[in-house]
Protein backbone atom coordinates (compact mmCIF):
# COMPACT_ATOMS: atom_id res chain seq x y z
CA UNK A 1 0.00 0.00 0.00
CA UNK A 2 1.28 3.48 -0.88
CA UNK A 3 2.17 5.28 2.34
CA UNK A 4 1.55 8.69 0.80
CA UNK A 5 -2.01 7.66 -0.07
CA UNK A 6 -2.41 6.49 3.53
CA UNK A 7 -1.19 9.89 4.70
CA UNK A 8 -3.67 11.64 2.44
CA UNK A 9 -6.53 9.49 3.77
CA UNK A 10 -5.67 10.41 7.36
CA UNK A 11 -5.53 14.12 6.62
CA UNK A 12 -8.83 14.00 4.73
CA UNK A 13 -10.35 12.41 7.84
CA UNK A 14 -8.87 15.23 9.98
CA UNK A 15 -6.61 12.73 11.75
CA UNK A 16 -3.13 13.93 12.67
CA UNK A 17 -1.73 12.42 15.88
CA UNK A 18 2.04 12.58 16.10
CA UNK A 19 4.24 10.54 18.43
CA UNK A 20 7.74 11.92 18.96
CA UNK A 21 10.15 9.45 20.57
CA UNK A 22 13.68 10.79 20.51
CA UNK A 23 14.65 11.72 16.96
CA UNK A 24 11.84 9.59 15.46
CA UNK A 25 8.52 11.13 14.47
CA UNK A 26 5.53 8.88 13.83
CA UNK A 27 1.97 9.51 12.72
CA UNK A 28 -0.67 7.19 14.19
CA UNK A 29 -2.45 5.22 11.47
CA UNK A 30 -4.63 2.31 12.63
CA UNK A 31 -4.72 1.63 16.38
CA UNK A 32 -6.90 -1.09 17.83
CA UNK A 33 -6.61 -4.35 19.77
CA UNK A 34 -5.51 -6.20 16.62
CA UNK A 35 -2.89 -3.77 15.30
CA UNK A 36 -0.82 -0.74 16.21
CA UNK A 37 0.41 0.94 13.05
CA UNK A 38 2.22 4.16 12.20
CA UNK A 39 3.52 6.16 9.30
CA UNK A 40 7.17 6.89 10.13
CA UNK A 41 8.78 10.04 8.75
CA UNK A 42 12.36 9.23 7.76
CA UNK A 43 15.11 11.72 8.73
CA UNK A 44 12.41 14.07 9.95
CA UNK A 45 12.71 17.60 11.27
CA UNK A 46 9.65 19.36 12.70
CA UNK A 47 9.11 23.10 12.98
CA UNK A 48 6.16 25.19 14.09
CA UNK A 49 3.62 24.50 16.83
CA UNK A 50 2.01 21.05 16.98
CA UNK A 51 -1.24 20.97 18.99
CA UNK A 52 -1.45 17.49 20.48
CA UNK A 53 -5.07 17.77 21.60
CA UNK A 54 -6.38 19.66 18.58
CA UNK A 55 -9.77 18.53 17.29
CA UNK A 56 -11.11 20.15 14.18
CA UNK A 57 -10.63 20.59 10.48
CA UNK A 58 -7.14 20.26 9.03
CA UNK A 59 -5.67 21.92 5.97
CA UNK A 60 -2.50 20.38 4.60
CA UNK A 61 -0.10 20.62 1.70
CA UNK A 62 2.69 18.28 0.61
CA UNK A 63 5.53 19.45 -1.61
CA UNK A 64 8.91 18.11 -2.64
CA UNK A 65 12.17 19.94 -3.12
CA UNK A 66 14.89 17.69 -4.54
CA UNK A 67 15.18 14.80 -2.03
CA UNK A 68 13.10 16.38 0.72
CA UNK A 69 9.33 16.23 1.25
CA UNK A 70 7.69 19.18 3.01
CA UNK A 71 4.38 18.54 4.80
CA UNK A 72 2.60 21.58 6.22
CA UNK A 73 -0.45 20.94 8.38
CA UNK A 74 -2.66 23.78 9.57
CA UNK A 75 -4.45 23.16 12.88
CA UNK A 76 -6.77 26.12 12.97
CA UNK A 77 -4.60 29.24 13.12
CA UNK A 78 -1.30 27.40 13.73
CA UNK A 79 0.91 25.40 11.41
CA UNK A 80 3.33 22.54 11.95
CA UNK A 81 5.79 21.60 9.20
CA UNK A 82 7.62 18.31 8.72
CA UNK A 83 10.70 17.97 6.51
CA UNK A 84 11.47 14.31 5.69
CA UNK A 85 13.09 12.09 3.04
CA UNK A 86 10.66 9.16 2.94
CA UNK A 87 7.51 7.76 4.58
CA UNK A 88 7.50 4.17 5.89
CA UNK A 89 4.78 1.99 7.39
CA UNK A 90 5.42 0.31 10.75
CA UNK A 91 2.88 -2.35 11.77
CA UNK A 92 2.75 -4.40 14.98
CA UNK A 93 0.11 -7.14 15.04
CA UNK A 94 -1.20 -8.58 18.32
CA UNK A 95 -3.29 -11.44 19.65
CA UNK A 96 -6.80 -10.13 20.28
CA UNK A 97 -8.36 -13.49 21.16
CA UNK A 98 -8.42 -12.89 24.92
CA UNK A 99 -9.34 -9.20 24.87
CA UNK A 100 -12.74 -7.80 25.70
CA UNK A 101 -14.55 -4.54 26.41
CA UNK A 102 -17.85 -4.05 28.15
CA UNK A 103 -18.99 -0.59 27.16
CA UNK A 104 -22.59 -1.59 26.43
CA UNK A 105 -24.74 -3.78 28.68
CA UNK A 106 -26.85 -6.72 27.58
CA UNK A 107 -25.84 -9.81 25.59
CA UNK A 108 -22.20 -8.93 26.20
CA UNK A 109 -20.91 -12.12 24.58
CA UNK A 110 -22.48 -11.13 21.26
CA UNK A 111 -21.07 -7.61 21.54
CA UNK A 112 -17.61 -9.13 21.97
CA UNK A 113 -18.11 -10.94 18.66
CA UNK A 114 -19.20 -7.70 16.99
CA UNK A 115 -16.14 -5.91 18.35
CA UNK A 116 -13.63 -8.54 17.25
CA UNK A 117 -15.14 -8.75 13.78
CA UNK A 118 -15.10 -4.94 13.50
CA UNK A 119 -11.41 -4.55 14.45
CA UNK A 120 -10.51 -7.44 12.17
CA UNK A 121 -12.34 -5.80 9.28
CA UNK A 122 -10.59 -2.49 10.00
CA UNK A 123 -7.23 -4.25 9.97
CA UNK A 124 -8.00 -5.74 6.57
CA UNK A 125 -9.45 -2.55 5.10
CA UNK A 126 -6.78 -0.15 6.37
CA UNK A 127 -3.65 -2.31 6.21
CA UNK A 128 -4.49 -4.81 3.47
CA UNK A 129 -5.06 -8.54 3.20
CA UNK A 130 -1.33 -9.23 3.56
CA UNK A 131 -1.71 -8.43 7.26
CA UNK A 132 -4.46 -11.03 7.72
CA UNK A 133 -4.42 -14.81 7.64
CA UNK A 134 -6.76 -16.59 5.23
CA UNK A 135 -9.07 -17.42 8.13
CA UNK A 136 -9.15 -13.77 9.19
CA UNK A 137 -9.96 -12.64 5.65
CA UNK A 138 -12.88 -15.04 5.63
CA UNK A 139 -14.24 -14.01 9.05
CA UNK A 140 -13.86 -10.30 8.24
CA UNK A 141 -16.80 -10.70 5.84
CA UNK A 142 -19.10 -10.92 8.87
CA UNK A 143 -18.79 -7.15 9.31
CA UNK A 144 -21.41 -7.14 6.52
CA UNK A 145 -23.79 -9.36 8.50
CA UNK A 146 -26.29 -6.95 10.16
CA UNK A 147 -27.70 -9.50 12.66
CA UNK A 148 -24.25 -9.54 14.29
CA UNK A 149 -22.72 -6.15 13.49
CA UNK A 150 -23.39 -2.74 15.07
CA UNK A 151 -26.93 -2.66 13.64
CA UNK A 152 -28.06 -5.15 16.27
CA UNK A 153 -25.22 -5.68 18.78
CA UNK A 154 -23.02 -2.56 18.91
CA UNK A 155 -20.05 -2.98 21.25
CA UNK A 156 -19.62 0.78 21.71
CA UNK A 157 -22.12 3.56 22.50
CA UNK A 158 -23.83 5.11 19.49
CA UNK A 159 -21.76 8.31 19.54
CA UNK A 160 -18.59 6.29 18.84
CA UNK A 161 -19.98 4.25 15.94
CA UNK A 162 -18.55 5.06 12.52
CA UNK A 163 -21.48 4.24 10.20
CA UNK A 164 -21.08 2.40 6.93
CA UNK A 165 -22.84 3.48 3.75
CA UNK A 166 -25.72 0.98 3.84
CA UNK A 167 -25.49 -0.70 7.26
CA UNK A 168 -28.47 -3.03 6.77
CA UNK A 169 -27.15 -4.44 3.51
CA UNK A 170 -25.94 -8.03 3.89
CA UNK A 171 -23.29 -9.56 1.65
CA UNK A 172 -23.51 -12.99 0.05
CA UNK A 173 -20.05 -13.74 1.40
CA UNK A 174 -21.22 -13.09 4.97
CA UNK A 175 -24.24 -15.36 4.62
CA UNK A 176 -22.02 -18.10 3.15
CA UNK A 177 -19.67 -17.90 6.16
CA UNK A 178 -22.61 -18.17 8.56
CA UNK A 179 -24.07 -21.11 6.62
CA UNK A 180 -20.75 -22.91 6.87
CA UNK A 181 -20.76 -22.43 10.64
CA UNK A 182 -24.35 -23.66 10.97
CA UNK A 183 -23.41 -26.80 9.03
CA UNK A 184 -20.59 -27.53 11.49
CA UNK A 185 -22.96 -27.46 14.48
CA UNK A 186 -25.95 -28.92 12.56
CA UNK A 187 -28.14 -25.90 13.33
CA UNK A 188 -30.84 -26.59 10.74
CA UNK A 189 -33.26 -23.95 11.95
CA UNK A 190 -30.68 -21.19 11.61
CA UNK A 191 -29.64 -22.57 8.21
CA UNK A 192 -33.24 -22.24 6.98
CA UNK A 193 -33.46 -18.71 8.36
CA UNK A 194 -30.26 -17.75 6.57
CA UNK A 195 -31.77 -19.04 3.33
CA UNK A 196 -34.83 -16.86 3.92
CA UNK A 197 -32.55 -13.90 4.68
CA UNK A 198 -30.71 -14.41 1.40
CA UNK A 199 -34.02 -14.18 -0.49
CA UNK A 200 -35.37 -11.33 1.67
CA UNK A 201 -32.40 -9.22 2.85
CA UNK A 202 -34.37 -6.72 4.92
CA UNK A 203 -34.05 -5.35 8.49
CA UNK A 204 -37.00 -7.47 9.69
CA UNK A 205 -35.22 -10.72 8.78
CA UNK A 206 -31.94 -9.41 10.20
CA UNK A 207 -33.54 -8.60 13.55
CA UNK A 208 -35.18 -12.03 13.64
CA UNK A 209 -31.78 -13.71 13.24
CA UNK A 210 -30.30 -11.35 15.85
CA UNK A 211 -32.91 -12.52 18.36
CA UNK A 212 -32.17 -16.14 17.52
CA UNK A 213 -28.45 -15.66 18.17
CA UNK A 214 -28.96 -14.96 21.88
CA UNK A 215 -31.13 -18.01 22.50
CA UNK A 216 -29.88 -21.17 24.17
CA UNK A 217 -30.91 -23.18 21.11
CA UNK A 218 -28.19 -21.49 19.04
CA UNK A 219 -25.47 -21.28 21.69
CA UNK A 220 -23.30 -23.82 19.86
CA UNK A 221 -23.26 -21.55 16.81
CA UNK A 222 -22.12 -18.44 18.67
CA UNK A 223 -19.57 -20.48 20.64
CA UNK A 224 -18.15 -21.88 17.41
CA UNK A 225 -17.82 -18.40 15.92
CA UNK A 226 -16.04 -17.25 19.09
CA UNK A 227 -13.70 -20.22 18.80
CA UNK A 228 -12.94 -19.47 15.14
CA UNK A 229 -12.12 -15.84 15.90
CA UNK A 230 -9.90 -16.84 18.81
CA UNK A 231 -8.04 -19.37 16.65
CA UNK A 232 -7.49 -16.74 13.97
CA UNK A 233 -6.18 -14.16 16.46
CA UNK A 234 -4.00 -16.52 18.52
CA UNK A 235 -1.30 -16.74 15.82
CA UNK A 236 -0.09 -13.26 16.83
CA UNK A 237 2.05 -12.34 19.87
CA UNK A 238 0.48 -11.02 23.07
CA UNK A 239 1.22 -7.46 24.17
CA UNK A 240 4.09 -6.93 26.57
CA UNK A 241 4.60 -3.72 28.55
CA UNK A 242 7.95 -4.50 30.11
CA UNK A 243 8.90 -6.91 32.87
CA UNK A 244 7.78 -4.77 35.81
CA UNK A 245 4.42 -3.79 34.31
CA UNK A 246 3.73 -7.33 33.06
CA UNK A 247 4.36 -8.63 36.57
CA UNK A 248 1.90 -6.09 38.04
CA UNK A 249 -0.72 -7.04 35.46
CA UNK A 250 -0.14 -10.73 36.19
CA UNK A 251 -1.22 -10.15 39.80
CA UNK A 252 -4.57 -8.78 38.64
CA UNK A 253 -5.01 -11.72 36.28
CA UNK A 254 -4.27 -14.09 39.19
CA UNK A 255 -7.06 -12.52 41.27
CA UNK A 256 -9.52 -13.07 38.44
CA UNK A 257 -8.33 -16.65 37.91
CA UNK A 258 -8.85 -17.43 41.60
CA UNK A 259 -12.38 -16.07 41.36
CA UNK A 260 -12.92 -18.06 38.18
CA UNK A 261 -11.80 -21.26 39.92
CA UNK A 262 -14.21 -20.62 42.79
CA UNK A 263 -17.06 -20.12 40.33
CA UNK A 264 -16.11 -23.35 38.58
CA UNK A 265 -16.36 -25.27 41.86
CA UNK A 266 -19.85 -23.80 42.19
CA UNK A 267 -20.74 -25.13 38.76
CA UNK A 268 -20.66 -21.75 37.00
CA UNK A 269 -18.68 -21.34 33.78
CA UNK A 270 -16.94 -18.08 32.89
CA UNK A 271 -14.60 -16.52 30.35
CA UNK A 272 -11.59 -14.40 31.34
CA UNK A 273 -10.99 -11.34 29.15
CA UNK A 274 -8.39 -8.58 29.32
CA UNK A 275 -8.66 -4.86 28.64
CA UNK A 276 -5.27 -3.37 27.77
CA UNK A 277 -3.74 -0.03 26.78
CA UNK A 278 -1.67 0.30 23.63
CA UNK A 279 2.02 -0.59 23.79
CA UNK A 280 3.53 2.07 21.54
CA UNK A 281 1.23 5.04 22.02
CA UNK A 282 -0.08 6.13 25.39
CA UNK A 283 -3.88 6.17 25.66
CA UNK A 284 -6.52 6.48 28.36
CA UNK A 285 -7.27 2.76 28.55
CA UNK A 286 -6.56 1.21 31.94
CA UNK A 287 -5.59 -2.42 32.35
CA UNK A 288 -8.51 -4.47 33.63
CA UNK A 289 -9.50 -8.10 33.80
CA UNK A 290 -13.10 -9.13 33.28
CA UNK A 291 -14.91 -12.35 34.04
CA UNK A 292 -17.89 -12.91 31.77
CA UNK A 293 -20.01 -15.35 33.78
CA UNK A 294 -22.61 -17.39 31.96
CA UNK A 295 -26.23 -17.33 33.09
CA UNK A 296 -28.58 -19.78 31.44
CA UNK A 297 -32.21 -18.72 31.29
CA UNK A 298 -35.14 -20.75 30.05
CA UNK A 299 -34.94 -19.35 26.52
CA UNK A 300 -32.20 -16.72 26.34
CA UNK A 301 -28.53 -17.03 27.12
CA UNK A 302 -27.19 -14.29 29.35
CA UNK A 303 -24.01 -13.24 31.08
CA UNK A 304 -22.93 -11.06 33.97
CA UNK A 305 -19.57 -9.32 34.21
CA UNK A 306 -17.18 -8.95 37.14
CA UNK A 307 -14.15 -6.68 36.74
CA UNK A 308 -10.74 -6.56 38.45
CA UNK A 309 -8.19 -3.76 38.34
Amino acid sequence: MDTFIMLQELLEQNQFELICQGPEIRLVYLMNDAAESFLVFQNAVMTGNYKKNYEGKLNASLNREEETYILSVYQGDTVVTLFFTDLMLDVRLYDYSGLGHFWVKGYEYLRQLEYRIAILRDKRDYLGEEYCTQQEQKLAALADFPPLNYCCYPAVPEKYIVPRGEPWQVSEEAIAVMEELTDEVHDRRMKRMLGFYRRHPNPFAAKKIARMLHRNAHAELTDLLTEKLCEAAAVYPVRSFGEETDRKYAQIIKQAQERQELLKRQGRDSVLLLEQPFVTAADDMKFQVHLMIWKRGWINRRAEVESFR
